[in-house]
C-alpha cells in the first residue's frame, strides 16, 4: 500500500472522527457525563478533547486561528486538572465544537494541498504528520469510549471502517506506510 495523498488523510480524518461518533449513538447524557471515578474523564469530554487537541495542532503548526470556544479549549485540555475542568456541555455543543474545528483543519489542509500557502513543500509535508497525529490521537480516544461503551451496554463496539489501520497495543493506528 502506497503513502496516502493529503486528500486521502482526509478522509482517514473523516471516518475516524465517524466512528468516535458512532460510539455515542444511542447512549443517555447521563452515560456519556458518567465517569468511573473522581479522576477520570467522561465520554463526552474525551470527543471534546480530540476536537481541542486537534485545533491546537492546527493553530500551533500550521494556521495560527484563534479559538473557537476559549472555555471548551479549557475544559478539554487535558493540562487541566480534573477537578478543575467543570460540567460537561450537551453532547450537541461537544459535536458543534469538534465540527466547526473539522471544517477549519479541512480547509486548512485544502488550501495546503492546492500549494495555495506559503512554503507549500514544506507545509504539505507537516499537514501529512499532523493529520496522522490527529487520526491516530482520535482512535487512541475512540479506544477508552467504545471500551467504557462496551460496559454500559454491554456490546462491543465496530471495528473502524477504514483499511489504512493497523491495531498498535490495542489502539487502532494509521498504517505508517
Amino acid at each position: 500500500m502506497s503513502a496516502p495523498t493529503l486528500p486521502e488523510l482526509l478522509e482517514e480524518y473523516a471516518h475516524s472522527q465517524s466512528h468516535s461518533l458512532a460510539l455515542v449513538d444511542g447512549l443517555s447524557d447521563d452515560q456519556i457525563a458518567w465517569r468511573p471515578h473522581d479522576d477520570s474523564s467522561a465520554i463526552g469530554w474525551h470527543l471534546g478533547h480530540q476536537g481541542a487537541v486537534n485545533h491546537y495542532l492546527v493553530r500551533n503548526l500550521t494556521a495560527a486561528e484563534t479559538s473557537f470556544d476559549t472555555d471548551l479549549d479549557r475544559l478539554f485540555d487535558s493540562a487541566t486538572p480534573e477537578p478543575e475542568r467543570g460540567t460537561l456541555p450537551p453532547l450537541a455543543q461537544i459535536v458543534a465544537y469538534r465540527e466547526a474545528i473539522a471544517a477549519s483543519t479541512r480547509a486548512v489542509v485544502e488550501r495546503i494541498a492546492a500549494g495555495d500557502v506559503g512554503a507549500p513543500a514544506q507545509l504539505a509535508r507537516v499537514a501529512d504528520r499532523l493529520l496522522r497525529a490527529v487520526i491516530d490521537h482520535e482512535y487512541q480516544h475512540a479506544t477508552w469510549i467504545g471500551e467504557v461503551r462496551a460496559t454500559m451496554i454491554d456490546d462491543a463496539p465496530p471495528a473502524p471502517a477504514s483499511r489504512r489501520l493497523v491495531r498498535v497495543e490495542g489502539y487502532w493506528m494509521l498504517d505508517p506506510v
